[in-house]
């Protein structure tokens, strides 16, 4: 389900409780992202729609129903709930492909999970830490590998396999345990400093990237000054 999908913002449990909620899959692509945008949806209860969440949404009108059919062999179920205890995630997963066993005569299949987002590929790895996640659900869920999974973008009406590298599992179980902090602990954190995310980030006007950081520069700077001041030690 897509991160920019206002639907989709099932919030973590409070701080206090012993048994909290599983992240939501969504909030994993928000994280990879910004992790102060993930903790204003997800922590905060804060949204806000732009161009560009309104395109996800509309794209996963149709993928957000539940549906079983089979084509050429390959069992496809889209909104599919998907859960992991170990990572402690859990969320609905846009299309999954359910492929036959290449042995003959062997009933496994292998899972392949695909995504639904607007645009195109992207140049950070958001997108493809929230598939690789439900890919770590679906191996838990089934007991068998799930080597990769695709992106589909609504732009270029085209999927990308995108293998699940040891690197991106690492990366996606990396970024559930810092929101697994951020959740624990209710602290939301300072802006990502790439700027150039804030300029497409719905939240700006929520977040304001800018004021919040003055404050953290102009302490640097008194710190730095008093302690140039500061008479040295004597022997």
């Amino acid at each position: 389900m897509d991160a920019d999908d206002p639907a989709a913002v099932p919030g973590p449990a409070s701080p206090n409780e012993t048994a909290p909620d599983p992240i939501p899959l969504s909030a994993l692509q928000h994280a990879v992202y910004c992790l102060r945008q993930a903790a204003l949806i997800h922590l905060e209860r804060m949204w806000a729609e732009n161009r560009f969440t309104a395109e996800g949404h509309v794209l996963h009108i149709a993928a957000d129903r539940p549906g079983h059919r089979r084509i050429k062999g390959v069992r496809r179920v889209s909104a599919l709930p998907l859960a992991s205890a170990r990572l402690g995630i859990a969320g609905v997963a846009d299309l999954v492909e359910f492929h036959a066993g290449n042995e003959a005569g062997s009933d496994i299949e292998t899972a392949y999970p695909v995504e639904f987002k607007r645009g195109k590929a992207k140049l950070h790895r958001a997108d493809e830490v929230q598939l690789c996640a439900q890919g770590l659900c679906l191996e838990e869920m089934t007991g068998a590998p799930v080597p990769e999974g695709a992106l589909f973008y609504g732009e270029t009406k085209r999927r990308g396999a995108v293998p699940f590298t040891p690197e991106l599992r690492a990366l996606t179980e990396e970024t559930v345990a810092a929101l697994r902090e951020v959740f624990s602990t209710g602290v939301t954190p300072p802006p990502t400093p790439l700027i150039s995310r804030c300029r497409a980030c719905s939240l700006a006007e929520l977040c304001r990237p800018k004021a919040v950081a003055r404050p953290a520069a102009a302490f640097r700077r008194r710190m730095v000054e008093t302690l140039s001041h500061e008479s040295p030690a004597q022997p």
